[in-house]
């Protein structure tokens, strides 16, 4: 397709940043296996070592607590494969890469509940830590679909009273919040690359010190033993480069400010143009770029073909890996109806988004409400 794309679905992946681009093809001129101890091999160890630290800085870690591995996805499921438990403890509203490897695993699995907004009950989590056995509670600081933020220091204080353990999929908010390891206390967290502006295919584990976490690839003593085979360089360097960018920003605190103006200059115009719109999580803390939306009588599939005809490319809130849009799981966790949750939409920003951009779809579901309308009319 050609011609001028507005993409604002930053939370499936952000466009590559600059910074990330430079150093992935810096690192593929250095030659070298990252494990070999010649020169070459010790250039490739530095430029991965080199990324460890500015991993761990992103969150206030220490280099030696960072895992590499191929995606979050990949963190994800070590977190949950290697935790030393007997029973897993998840919210309603988790991503597949949690839910379906705490299926898989095997051992007791129990879900706890959200409210209307999205966010987990506190009462209900703090009473099914009261049974014994050790314990994995696996809870997402940020939701994908509604960008709704969980009570993350109140859930691992309650965990930790138990003797739980806690594991924090940090996918959407590392890079958007500010995350403290200290001040969280967590014992592992999962980060993506690409989710900051680095390349696909990296992603990475912090698991704090002294865990007995069990490995889910041999093959290698590689990063501690904890993930065998060799590590993407190229990859792990431009991680390292978006994550010094998106530290920069966050920082500085213009970044959160610049969009969440856009965001809620979106959701403002949107009410306007179609008053009975429905925003998801609106009543509630959520990350400055996301923006979860329904209108009523529009379904997500009409929604997703128009605006990408028209050049904008946004997702459905339930958007599954096969393409198709299917219910999403988290609305439904919140309460929300089928022919509601059909319509979801996910609009999500990132660096390169401008006002241009929410002019363009703005004036695209300008158009799509008025068909619709004068439809109904006739």
């Amino acid at each position: 397709m050609t011609g001028l794309r507005t993409y604002l679905d930053h939370n499936a992946t952000t466009p590559l940043r600059p910074e990330a681009r430079a150093a992935v093809t810096a690192a593929l001129d250095v030659v070298g296996n990252g494990s070999s101890v010649h020169y070459e091999g010790r250039r490739a160890r530095g430029l991965i070592e080199e990324a460890r630290g500015e991993v761990a800085a992103l969150v206030g870690a220490r280099p030696e607590m960072v895992v590499f591995t191929s995606s979050a996805t990949e963190a994800n499921n070590l977190a949950i494969f290697g935790a030393p438990v007997e029973r897993i403890v998840v919210s309603a509203v988790e991503h597949a890469s949690i839910l379906e490897p705490a299926q898989a695993r095997g051992c007791a699995l129990v879900t706890v509940r959200t409210n209307s907004a999205g966010v987990i009950d506190l009462d209900q989590l703090e009473s099914l830590l009261a049974d014994p056995g050790p314990t994995l509670v696996s809870v997402m600081a940020a939701n994908n679909e509604t960008g709704v933020i969980q009570p993350i220091a109140e859930i691992a204080r309650l965990a930790h009273d138990r003797g739980a353990l806690v594991h924090v999929d940090a996918v959407q908010a590392a890079g958007r919040l500010s995350l403290s390891w200290p001040v969280l206390d967590l014992d592992m967290m999962s980060v993506s690359g690409h989710k900051l502006g680095g390349p696909q295919g990296t992603g990475a584990l912090i698991v704090r010190d002294n865990l007995n976490l069990r490995p889910h690839m041999w093959g290698g003593g590689q990063e501690k033993r904890r993930r065998a085979g060799t590590e993407n360089v190229a990859g792990i360097a431009g991680f390292g480069a978006a994550v010094q960018a998106a530290q920069r920003s966050l920082a500085r605190a213009s970044e959160p400010s610049r969009l969440a103006a856009l965001r809620d200059r979106f959701e403002t115009a949107l009410v306007e143009l179609a008053p009975d719109a429905v925003i998801f999580g609106s009543g509630t803390e959520r990350l400055s770029n996301t923006s979860c939306f329904a209108v009523p009588g529009i379904s997500a599939e009409l929604l997703l073909v128009a605006l990408d005809l028209d050049g904008i490319a946004v997702s459905s809130g339930s958007a599954c890996s096969s393409g198709k849009v299917a219910r999403s799981h988290v609305l439904a966790a919140m309460g929300v109806g089928d022919e509601l949750s059909s319509g979801a939409i996910r609009v999500s920003l990132g660096w390169s988004s401008t006002e241009a951009d929410i002019d363009r779809l703005l004036a695209s579901l300008a158009r799509i409400v008025e068909r619709k309308r004068t439809q109904y009319a006739a």
